[in-house]
């Protein structure tokens, strides 16, 4: 007999199914419950409500857990490649040699922009913040690829949507990059891997031949794949809204990068070297500044420690850890302001006060560490993570499309003005 959750309003009582998931977690549903008693739920922020299920990602917040399609994060960063991880995410297995080599063919040969979108470039300020940039770019290859807006696209259709966005964006982010540079565009090369091919655009040259170092290369690596999905986020909420009313990947996507840009979601990392900055500036006395952490009287906060979702640690700190030293240590960088993370770092994993408090440093502390040792500015910081979450966004909005979710609508609790009669302008004091 299946298991059910009774409620009692007033004199009646309605028995309400209870699933189960596959990992054992347990939600009650409510989706009849309107119909059935004339009353709904309050759960502001969405904090305890589960929209959708999904068989993508699985977190557990209070064990420290994230897997991919059941696979664990440590193993996928520590054995596969971040265009592995994203074919994982989005057809739901990991990839023989042959769907892996084919895959990254189809997106070597999608890599290119149409000449017309760098008007789009030229456009913009040379101010303009690069998160403003991706979203209008995102939306815009729409307009460049009139059979996404067939509101019932065939497989090859989608498929063929999916590997276009996967293949332009590391193009407009390393575009993005330039043009705040004022630098000349670096064109993808079809015989670059997916990583490679990036940071060939990014930091490549007209007038000389740039070598990228593999341990860069590994750590960028790694960084996308932690960033590739995490659940029913801001931003993977907002894709999977925006989908459900029928719109296309680029426009879902688009919005997704939105609701990333909002300094509570996606701009943690840039929030860490702000805020490393600002020590920096006031002398660098790191112990000054974790006692007005410790200070439940001071408004200042460590950013990067903690982490809303994850109560124990993160487990994406761990493994990003090791490829952040390695950066440091191979690129051999002497920056004022990777010595004071180093300091905070240090305190935080050994400070009773942080350890009982359970704030470890989290995996926004160390990528914008990663970052800023590579040369990206921090407003960057927000369009990389894009970059990364961008399997998963993705996965996600098929996932919608196939399994033919309804649009979303949540309802409200009306707490306005009630029934009020018009007064003529001429009458009102």
């Amino acid at each position: 007999m299946s298991e059910t959750a009774s409620l009692t309003l007033g004199d009646k009582t309605y028995e309400l199914p209870v699933i189960t998931g596959t990992e054992n977690e347990k939600a009650i549903d409510i989706s009849k419950l309107r119909d059935q008693s004339g009353y709904i739920t309050l759960d502001t922020g969405f904090k305890n409500t589960g929209a959708t299920t999904s068989s993508i990602t699985f977190l557990d917040g209070e064990q420290g857990i994230l897997k991919y399609r059941g696979y664990p994060i440590e193993q996928l960063a520590e054995k596969a490649s971040f265009i592995e991880v994203a074919y994982l995410l989005i057809y739901g297995e990991l990839p023989t040699q042959a769907q892996i080599d084919d895959f990254q063919y189809k997106i070597s040969h999608q890599t290119l922009l149409h000449e017309d979108m760098k008007k789009f470039f030229d456009a913009f300020p040379h101010n303009a913040h690069p998160m403003g940039q991706l979203c209008s770019l995102v939306s815009s290859l729409s307009a460049f690829s009139p059979e996404s807006l067939n509101p019932n696209p065939t497989k090859e259709e989608t498929n063929l949507a999916v590997i276009k966005l996967l293949a332009k964006m590391p193009t407009i982010v390393s575009w993005i990059y330039k043009g705040s540079l004022g630098a000349p565009f670096i064109y993808p090369q079809h015989k670059l891997k997916y990583v490679n091919n990036f940071m060939h655009m990014t930091f490549g040259r007209l007038t000389e031949e740039v070598i990228i170092d593999p341990v860069v290369i590994d750590a960028l690596d790694k960084l996308l794949i932690l960033h590739a999905d995490h659940e029913q986020n801001c931003s993977t909420s907002t894709v999977r809204m925006v989908g459900s009313s029928g719109s296309n990947l680029y426009a879902s996507v688009s919005a997704g990068i939105s609701a990333l840009w909002g300094p509570l979601h996606g701009g943690a990392n840039q929030a860490v070297i702000e805020m490393l900055e600002r020590i920096k500036n006031d002398g660098g006395d790191t112990e000054k500044w974790i006692n007005k952490a410790k200070d439940k009287d001071d408004d200042f906060r460590l950013m990067g420690f903690g982490h809303r979702v994850y109560k124990n640690f993160d487990p994406r700190a761990k493994i990003i850890k090791r490829a952040c030293d390695n950066v440091l240590e191979k690129l051999g960088i002497n920056d004022p302001i990777l010595e004071i993370a180093k300091k905070l770092e240090e305190a935080a994993l050994h400070d009773p006060y942080f350890v009982e408090r359970k704030l470890y440093p989290n995996v926004d502390f160390y990528s914008g560490i990663i970052y800023r040792a590579l040369g990206f500015p921090t407003e960057m910081f927000t369009v990389l993570f894009a970059l990364g979450r961008l399997p998963g966004w993705i996965s996600q909005w098929l996932e919608l499309r196939d399994n033919k979710e309804p649009i979303g609508r949540p309802r409200q609790i009306y707490t306005g003005e009630t029934r009020r009669e018009y007064v003529e302008i001429s009458q009102r004091g």
